[in-house]
């Protein structure tokens, strides 16, 4: 399958990813936190901001993916 290389990289490292990810940094307010209200508010239109978002997501996404594949594989 195409998708091999994600289902090689273990769980315990992409959620350390994520949650890295989604957390830093830290102070004064995580930028995933201040882009997800910048969004809400309508105000997410730099393309620094947008590809902040996306960078600081990516991790999740990965994540979602792998549980999704991981599950149809077992569903198969």
């Amino acid at each position: 399958m195409k998708m091999q290389w994600l289902k090689d990289i273990p769980y315990s490292l992409l959620i350390a990813a994520t949650v890295l990810m989604a957390l830093l940094p830290f102070q004064p307010e995580p930028h995933l936190v201040e882009k997800l209200r910048m969004l809400t508010e309508g105000i997410l239109s730099k393309p620094i901001d947008i590809f902040d978002l996306v960078w600081h997501m990516f991790p999740m996404v990965l994540l979602a993916i792998k549980f999704w594949i991981t599950k149809k594989d077992a569903s198969d």
